[in-house]
């Protein structure tokens, strides 16, 4: 699982699962999914840490309960219960790049009919830094508030009921470091300026009957306000979601999990993807997505220590057609427990909007095209890992975990940069593509409060496409992460030492005379933190990037001439070299494989209420 910035300029980014990127993957709030291409960028954004009691990550496909999009596979990000959460948290810290984030939360009473919790996230980056000196921002300005509020209402039976609403405003801008609003749109100063407004709505209900039936409803607004120098994206989506679950148990063994679904989905843009000619005059046309399903799967229990879950859904798509994926998961452990294998498989079918989840579409100097009305693209993938626990001394526990992982894609939507260096071409893969690879991971409790969390993956992503293989554009082969803890409780100190390694990645050139390495060198982000805990305050000091490694500073090609004034081309529009452009580039901020800030040192501290 890795973060991956995809933007030099505004620094917008995604969650890599298995190496694919993150609109493969489904992002959820108590279980409940945020789902589609604008909320892939911006759903995790500004969720108060305050709010978060832990992240699950689920690798692999999951489609049957959450939709076909959970290729990747899910992050589930759960909030603490209205009902055991401190009765006030609130933490605040602050970097010497200028960066201030604080979050508060408390919780209230609502007259013995039940409890609420309230989170407010504010954060803030005003510095223009600009230490690689290209004459563009090293670190996003940035303006952002979320509030989130979660109420659990006490019903008869403890039958449950849960409502819960998120709103975000963020207001970010990069580029040249003479950019302000006043340039907003212009083609004198280059900048990208996007305002988000984002509101969430999560409800969960058990329905009073003596049938097992829970109603779960997700709905989402979000409103985008975009310029990408002088390229303005305006674009609106609306999801409503809703299924009903029914649980029961058949016979002593086996376990039953069925549920309806429907997901509407609205949206609109002022690009070429949502408009079209009507009636014989070009106009803008929204799209209107109905999706309804149902799903069911069986946990059954073959023996005490093996579990076979066998599931499979139906949706169908309004514009697409007939959706079908079917899951199987299986289980073993031994008596002891001490071992578990587990597998699974499964297939998967996404639809995909590039302008919502590829920022390269929008952002520098390449022209989009496409070859053809893009196909859903479809996937079969397989997963197994093996868990193993060893004993030591004085109850302590080293856990192996091993896994493997294959998937398989056709029509895959891949852009393609290397055909055409002006352009971004995107059409369905005439061939296949796969993600495989396999993971190992150790975490031991050692002594005297040291404890260890290591970490390796290796993985071939790639496509085929007329006998050629074709490696993943921005995509490790090899990573590593670590996190190394020490606890001395004598002084309530803490101090955690994390880290992680990237081999190369291969990375979008703009021609053969492209002067910057088509492939990424290795490197590792390393960080420090020490926690010191006094009484109901928890004080603490970190230094981010502590090797400080930045990309180099030729990232973005051409940063001094980002409306390419200076940029000479031929009748076909083919880029010519001329001996004020020698390598015939034009300005592109797509390059790029780690953000440009540097060390930071953070101060902070939190305080809790019980």
């Amino acid at each position: 699982v890795r973060p991956q910035n995809n933007c030099n300029v505004c620094e917008t980014g995604d969650i890599h699962i298995n190496g694919l990127e993150g609109a493969y993957s489904m992002v959820l709030i108590d279980g409940m999914p945020i789902v589609g291409g604008l909320s892939t960028v911006y759903g995790l954004t500004g969720i108060p840490q305050s709010l978060i009691d832990r992240v699950e990550v689920v690798k692999g496909p999951a489609s049957t309960l959450y939709g076909s999009e959970a290729v990747g596979g899910i992050i589930n990000v759960i909030t603490k219960s209205a009902l055991t959460a401190p009765k006030f948290f609130g933490e605040v810290f602050t970097n010497d790049w200028g960066e201030v984030n604080a979050d508060l939360a408390f919780k209230s009473e609502l007259k013995k009919r039940g409890h609420m919790l309230t989170s407010v996230n504010y954060y803030s980056a005003n510095n223009v830094i600009d230490n690689n000196n290209d004459g563009f921002t090293d670190l996003v300005l940035k303006d952002r508030i979320s509030v989130f509020n979660k109420v659990t209402l006490k019903r008869k039976g403890n039958k449950e009921f849960n409502i819960s609403g998120r709103y975000l405003y963020e207001d970010r801008w990069g580029g040249q470091t003479n950019w302000n609003s006043s340039f907003r749109g212009g083609d004198s100063v280059y900048g990208e300026s996007i305002f988000t407004q984002r509101f969430e709505l999560f409800t969960s209900y058990e329905l009073p009957t003596k049938l097992n039936l829970r109603f779960q409803t997700s709905s989402s607004w979000h409103q985008q306000n975009s310029v990408y120098g002088d390229l303005v994206y305006q674009g609106a989506q609306n999801i409503q979601f809703g299924q009903l679950l029914h649980e029961r148990k058949l016979g002593k063994k086996h376990h039953l999990l069925a549920g309806l679904a429907y997901r509407y989905t609205y949206y609109d843009d002022n690009t070429s993807a949502t408009s079209g000619i009507v009636n014989g005059n070009f106009q803008n046309i929204a799209t209107h997505t109905h999706l309804p399903g149902a799903f069911t799967q069986v946990e059954m229990e073959l023996r005490t220590n093996q579990v076979l879950l066998l599931g499979a859904r139906y949706d169908y798509n309004s514009i697409h057609g007939n959706i079908f994926t079917p899951r199987l998961n299986y289980k073993w452990n031994s008596k002891d427990k001490k071992n578990i294998l587990r597998m699974s498989a499964g297939n998967g079918y996404r639809v995909a909007n590039v302008f919502t989840e590829d920022h390269a579409a929008l952002t520098g100097a390449r022209e989009v095209v496409f070859n053809e009305a893009l196909k859903p693209e479809t996937s079969w993938n397989g997963n197994l890992n093996f868990e193993k626990k060893i004993f030591f001394g004085n109850n302590k526990i080293l856990r192996l975990d091993a896994s493997a992982w294959y998937t398989y894609f056709t029509n895959k939507i891949l852009p393609d940069y290397d055909s055409n260096p002006n352009q971004i071409i995107y059409e369905n893969l005439n061939g296949y593509a796969v993600s495989q690879g396999v993971s190992l991971s150790a975490d031991i409790d050692l002594f005297n409060g040291f404890t260890a969390n290591l970490g390796a993956t290796y993985m071939d992503v790639f496509e085929m496409e007329n006998q050629t293989k074709r490696w993943q554009i921005l995509t490790e082969r090899f990573s590593a992460v670590w996190t190394l803890s020490y606890k001395l409780p004598k002084w309530d100190l803490k101090v955690d030492y994390t880290g992680s390694l990237y081999s190369p990645m291969r990375l979008p050139l703009l021609g053969e005379l492209d002067p910057r390495s088509p492939h990424s060198p290795w490197f590792t982000l390393q960080n420090i933190r020490v926690n010191k805990a006094y009484k109901n305050f928890n004080f603490f000091v970190s230094v981010q990037n502590l090797l400080d490694f930045t990309p180099d500073a030729n990232s973005i090609a051409r940063s001094f001439d980002p409306f390419d004034r200076n940029v000479q081309t031929n009748a076909n529009g083919d880029v010519l070299p001329t001996p004020n452009n020698p390598n015939a580039l034009t300005f592109d901020p797509s390059y790029v494989y780690a953000s440009n800030q540097g060390r930071r040192f953070i101060f902070g501290l939190n305080y809790t209420l019980y």
